[in-house]
């Protein structure tokens, strides 16, 4: 964890001057509320902070939070925000992004982000759908959503991210609500604190392209399992998951990844003769 600042932040005091181009009713105003919420109540120097995003309508992000902050490219925010935490392990680091940055182009890297366990967070805005390119299906889309772009559906099963986050060896696995943004706060705080890769799936409604979404809020719900550690019961749990369950549900110990290049041998000159044909 970084040093407390000494004056009493606010979760204002982590927003930049740049004001956000969501549509009206983007469950996506309410993310950002809770991230900056969440790192007030943590009391995190903004200087202290990474945030790194791909590319999407959540992946706005970086540019709405006042710390330091990396729009990179589709598909590849965890790629980015790896190297940094890596290369900078005093930060704490943040990726956010969707569920097409995230889990189609961006699958792959998902997978191993788990995998290694490097001590950072992803938050992932699930919409299913891709909304900044017009309304296409994504990855965590239903097989029988009918629209303009995929008359009758895909018929294609649905990525289910908890549960590949939780076989490919995520630290911290939750689902959260948008709407809920206090609940959210304390799970994005509750992420950044726990070691190693912490991932979120947050719930966020498209009111532009899946307006059939605002009922979302009536079926989210407490799981009501508690959380646990024993990855065996967490898959079980996942078994007869709904899709709608909030809360934390796994919440492992093993150790973070930790990058060292060894100890340093020789000086430059040294390394350079060596190279001499």
């Amino acid at each position: 964890m970084n040093e407390i600042t000494k004056e009493k932040l606010k979760a204002s005091d982590y927003k930049s001057n740049l004001k956000p181009v969501w549509c009206p009713g983007c469950g996506d105003y309410h993310v950002l509320l809770a991230i900056t919420q969440a790192l007030a109540k943590l009391q995190l120097a903004p200087e202290n902070v990474g945030v790194v995003s791909g590319i999407g309508c959540s992946s706005r992000i970086p540019a709405y939070t006042n710390s330091y902050g990396f729009h990179s490219i589709h598909g590849r925010g965890l790629t980015v925000a790896t190297g940094l935490k890596v290369a900078r392990p005093d930060l704490t680091v943040i990726a956010a992004g969707g569920d097409g940055d995230g889990f189609s182009i961006g699958g792959n890297h998902f997978l191993h982000a788990c995998r290694r366990n490097t001590n950072m967070t992803y938050i992932v805005m699930d919409n299913e759908v891709y909304g900044m390119t017009k309304g296409q299906p994504s990855p965590t889309t239903d097989p029988s959503w009918d629209s303009a772009l995929s008359p009758g559906g895909t018929g294609l099963s649905p990525f289910h991210p908890l549960v590949i986050a939780l076989a490919s060896g995520a630290n911290f696995i939750a689902r959260t609500f948008s709407g809920d943004v206090k609940g959210t706060t304390n799970i994005i705080a509750d992420a950044i604190t726990h070691p190693g890769f912490s991932f979120i799936q947050i719930l966020s409604p498209c009111v532009t392209f899946r307006p059939d979404q605002k009922i979302w809020k009536e079926k989210v719900h407490t799981a009501i399992v508690s959380e646990t550690d024993d990855p065996a019961r967490a898959a079980r749990r996942l078994m007869s998951d709904d899709g709608f369950n909030t809360g934390v549900l796994y919440r492992g110990h093993r150790e973070p990844y930790r990058f060292s290049c060894g100890e340093e041998k020789g000086d430059i000159a040294e390394i350079q003769r060596q190279f001499v044909v």
